[in-house]
């Protein structure tokens, strides 16, 4: 069969092995000179490529390797995903501390990540770290290096990264918001809340980076980015302090909730009338029944465009309850008005109202809940589909993407999880490894985790109140 097939043209040899796997064509390239030919075919190796990740950017490995482009793409990009996949300590990552605070560590952004469809084995993870010290930092993580410091200010806050424009903004306690440009940390605007405790959120109006500012006197702040002048305010809770801030896939609504008062229900603002609606006026907005007050957590279903999950007390129970509603504009009697539909609601019977609950989603139907140390998936029906116990200590912080999710916790340990798809019990995580953050003795856990496709990188709250961040890069 093998002295057949060596017989045949080469362009059949191609044909034939066009249905082979990955180790199939890797094995069938050592058969013969033919074989090897067929089997080194770009074609093919790009075809494997398109047909595990959908779209793949090797505009470097075609001038710099030639024909053999596509395979070696493919042959790398496995390769960092097992890996990512097996974390094996001294071969599969690097663990390296990066310090230089003198405070608590309040906020981790990531600047430049480096995602999927980025050429990844050329360029570098940049992160913005801001702390009470005063200062926001940037560091490269794969060099294990300070990029640069702002100079010392009033105690941050809270920070969050205009990819679009190359700039980080921070708010401090004393209200006062500014931006700093990426690459030098040089401050480039400011803007005055004229009230402390501000949470920040970066999104898009109109396909414009925006900076939102929920002040602790009620109001919202939308500024342009990253030159901070002020779009609009507007007062959403008065005297409550607006500290959960969200924008759908759209990017048309803009959720805001205040976990200060149990009376105050979930607004949701049609964004583009935030800044064209006049000051004292109210831009288009809907509030979400008063059934479903003091909301804990909340979060826009990503493959949907305006689809929210809201974690809220229940007056049933007494303890958790997961809601989920439908923002749309929806014709009144005169002109289309702003609308909340009621899809989802069931309890959460096992936490009690006052746990403190993580929430992220995955695509249109699948919620991922950490509460205590359990991590929890769901489908918008409330079947519980899986639930984990990997932690010994509550879980502080929660993040995923469409292959892993990483949950940090007191127990100084990041647990890494991978999404799999099984076409008859559907979709499911699987607990791979556990990466440890340092001693106990100098450590009470980790506070914040963030990742992009090569690293991960957690914040170590330290006993001598100089926080560290843990930096986890997957060689390539």
């Amino acid at each position: 069969m093998d002295t057949l097939l060596s017989d045949l043209p080469l362009d059949c040899l191609i044909s034939v092995f066009s249905y082979l796997h990955d180790e199939d064509l890797i094995i069938a390239s050592h058969v013969c000179k033919a074989w090897h030919e067929a089997a080194e075919t770009p074609w093919l190796w790009r075809k494997i490529c398109l047909q595990r990740w959908g779209f793949c950017n090797i505009a470097n490995f075609l001038s710099e390797i030639g024909k053999q482009s596509w395979k070696s793409y493919y042959m790398r990009r496995a390769l960092l995903e097992l890996r990512m996949k097996a974390g094996r300590t001294g071969g599969d990552y690097t663990c390296q501390s990066l310090r230089g605070h003198d405070g608590k560590i309040v906020g981790v952004v990531y600047l430049a990540g480096i995602n999927a469809t980025s050429e990844f084995w050329d360029q570098s993870s940049i992160i913005c770290s801001a702390s009470t010290d005063g200062t926001v930092r940037a560091w490269d993580v794969q060099k294990v290096t300070q990029l640069w410091s702002s100079p010392v200010q009033s105690q941050l806050c809270d920070i969050v990264a205009d990819l679009q424009n190359n700039a980080v903004i921070t708010v401090d306690s004393t209200g006062t918001v500014k931006a700093w440009e990426g690459s030098t940390g040089q401050e480039v605007a400011s803007f005055s809340t004229g009230s402390p405790k501000n949470t920040l959120y970066a999104c898009s109006i109109d396909d414009k980076p925006v900076i939102t500012v929920g002040s602790s006197n009620g109001s919202l702040h939308t500024l342009s980015s990253p030159s901070l002048s002020k779009l609009s305010s507007h007062v959403v809770f008065d005297s409550f302090r607006v500290n959960v801030i969200l924008s759908s896939p759209d990017k048309k609504w803009i959720l805001t909730a205040t976990k200060d008062s149990s009376d105050l229900c979930p607004k949701v603002f049609f964004s583009p009338s935030l800044y064209s609606c006049p000051e004292g006026e109210a831009p288009g907005s809907v509030s979400l029944p008063e059934l479903f007050s003091e909301s804990s957590a909340a979060v826009f279903l990503p493959s949907h465009p305006a689809r929210v999950a809201l974690v809220h007390s229940s007056h049933v129970s007494r303890g958790k309850r997961l809601s989920i509603f439908d923002i749309s504009m929806k014709k009144a009697r005169y002109e289309e008005e702003p609308a909340a539909q009621l899809v989802e609601s069931f309890e959460l019977e096992q936490w009690s109202a006052h746990t403190r609950i993580l929430l992220q989603a995955r695509d249109c139907d699948t919620l991922v809940m950490a509460a205590g140390n359990q991590l929890s998936v769901y489908s918008l029906k409330g079947v519980l589909l899986h639930r984990m116990v990997d932690h010994t200590q509550p879980i502080t912080s929660l993040s995923m993407d469409m292959f892993r999710v990483v949950t940090a916790s007191r127990d100084l340990s990041l647990r890494v999880l991978t999404w799999s798809y099984d076409s008859q019990k559907g979709l499911s995580l699987e607990s791979q490894y556990t990466l440890l953050g340092g001693s106990h003795t100098m450590s009470r856990g980790f506070t914040f985790v963030a990742f992009d496709y090569i690293s991960i990188v957690g914040s170590v709250e330290a006993v001598n109140g100089k926080d560290v961040l843990k930096a986890f890069t997957f060689n390539t």
